[in-house]
């Protein structure tokens, strides 16, 4: 269309108010640093957020964790062995779960084993008495309390000194450990049996093998203690050399009055029934004073008594400072080695690469081995540590080289040379950032792989690090292994369950930091 000026009214011409007249206005965005939009890159990925707050996790667990149980790797007692998990916050509920029980099938002899030993000890050795029947009366099934299950084991010879200080230790605390004995002449005759503390009551035949508990008119089981009347006691003490609690006062029968016998004088000491559950807070509380108040173990115990929760804080804790100072390491190495390769090639490059070849053809299996032949007497880390140290650097050398050879013939570079920039101000100022993601991207998948590498040659036996208060993750899988047989799979699941995050949080973190750090993507994260 065909506008003609001349023809416009005067009065539509005005001059411009100084509010009319719009500019270009000023950009107001801050500068987004290098680190600073690699973050934002990689919190776009929730996979690798997710993981890197699994691994979070797992490094808190493996730093705080030691700290709030008392027990050490070195710690063991066999005679707590093979207990199930336990949380007081669920012991002390109805919920069938982490509460040091785990469900036993029987039949009645077994039943009334454990039936007996909870009323001696008022213990909740079948989980509040509930039990389950099968369709013939044959079989009984129920929860069944591991630590009080343990009840006294054999019958234990203590020091006189120690008779008398657990007897102070009852009347002080109202605690009982030592219960009535039963004397020797009325024990069961077969050996394995004879010296069990928790046969306290009257058998049906005491000349086999399975003994039956013997019942009254009214199916209650009858107590088999060795009493005497008050006045045999001087002649007593003279003629079997018996000990009577402090503080008992004697039962009644028949008009009389009588004392149990709690203790029976033997060569070496004095033959006690202890309950192991008191007995071992006894111990740790008055005479070890360890920090232990109680048996209880959040992960359960290995097939030697270990507890799981502390060998894998500390496990895991070895496992991350050995991996992190050995990545490290092979880093720094292996980016100085690969970057003076890559960026001066020819005759640097082809020396370096063979020397890197040859060497990493060496089996890390024979490396380790020779190690341990010349360093029988050092560390096992170390051993360990030099092992992985020697080969280690040469995939990050090589990743950093093939890195320099794609960056180092750019314009940019080229430009820098040209303006006089230094070799090293080129290859760490303008190259290496270039590389940095897959480079960084390395780095962290070392870390896992580290561990891995390490936990399998503890778990195969061919590095011990049971020594002092470490341990390994490796050596708790093998133990979990020997404990499916057992009935005891959480043995291998807390320690398997710890790899697993591990290896598929680090996997979901690395490809986080590969996206953070490609140079392609940067101003991409708005």
């Amino acid at each position: 269309m065909d506008y003609n000026i001349n023809n416009i009214p005067a009065e539509k011409f005005q001059f411009a108010k100084k509010n009319d007249i719009y500019h270009d206005s000023k950009l107001e965005t801050k500068p987004v640093g290098y680190f600073q939009g690699a973050f934002r890159r990689f919190c776009k990925n929730k996979g690798a957020v997710v993981g890197g707050i699994v691994i979070a996790v797992l490094v808190l667990f493996a730093i705080i964790a030691p700290f709030f149980t008392p027990f050490q790797p070195a710690y063991y007692d066999m005679v707590y062995a093979y207990v199930t998990p336990k949380n007081n916050l669920f012991a002390n509920s109805n919920i069938d779960f982490w509460d040091g029980c785990r469900v036993k099938e029987t039949n009645k002899v077994g039943y009334l084993k454990d039936l007996a030993l909870a009323l001696e000890t008022g213990r909740e050795v079948i989980k509040n008495g509930e039990y389950e029947k099968t369709d013939d009366g044959s079989g009984y099934k129920y929860r069944y309390d591991t630590y009080y299950g343990v009840g006294f084991g054999k019958y234990k010879i203590i020091s006189p000194e120690e008779f008398n200080d657990i007897q102070r230790y009852q009347n002080e605390t109202g605690r009982q450990v030592l219960y009535p004995v039963v004397k020797l002449a009325d024990r069961p005759t077969l050996e394995k049996n004879k010296y069990d503390a928790n046969i306290y009551y009257k058998v049906e035949n005491p000349n086999v093998a399975t003994l039956r508990p013997k019942l009254d008119s009214q199916g209650n089981i009858i107590p088999n203690y060795w009493k005497y009347e008050a006045s045999e006691f001087n002649n007593l003490m003279a003629e079997y050399n018996s000990l009577r609690i402090e503080g008992e006062d004697g039962i009644e029968q028949d008009g009389k009055q009588y004392f149990y016998v709690y203790g029976r004088r033997v060569d070496g000491g004095i033959e006690v029934r202890c309950e192991y559950y008191e007995y071992y807070i006894y111990q740790h509380n008055e005479v070890k004073k360890d920090g232990i108040e109680e048996p209880l173990f959040l992960f359960g115990t290995t097939q030697t008594g270990k507890d799981i929760f502390a060998c894998l804080a500390y496990g895991a804790r070895f496992s991350f400072i050995f991996a992190t100072i050995v990545a490290i390491t092979n880093f720094i190495v292996g980016v100085i080695w690969g970057s003076i390769s890559g960026y001066f090639g020819g005759k640097i490059d082809l020396f370096m690469e063979r020397f890197s070849e040859i060497l990493g053809s060496v089996p890390s299996m024979i490396v380790i081995t020779l190690l341990k032949y010349h360093m029988g007497s050092s560390s096992q880390a170390l051993v360990l540590f030099i092992s992985f140290f020697v080969t280690g650097w040469i995939g990050m050398a090589g990743r950093t080289r093939m890195q320099f050879y794609r960056f180092k013939n750019q314009e940019y570079v080229l430009a820098a040379r040209t303006l006089g920039a230094s070799d090293a101000r080129i290859m760490f100022k303008h190259i290496f950032p270039n590389g940095l993601g897959t480079i960084v991207t390395s780095f962290a998948l070392v870390i896992p792989s580290m561990i891995y590498s390490e936990t399998s040659l503890s778990y195969l036996g061919i590095i011990n690090l049971e020594a002092g208060n470490t341990t390994s993750v490796g050596t708790l899988i093998a133990a979990g292994q020997q404990s499916i047989m057992a009935n005891a799979a959480y043995v291998a699941f807390f320690p398997c369950m710890f790899l697993v995050l591990l290896m598929l949080s680090f996997n979901l973190f690395g490809n986080g930091l590969r996206d953070a750090f490609n140079p392609s993507l940067r101003g991409t994260e708005d």
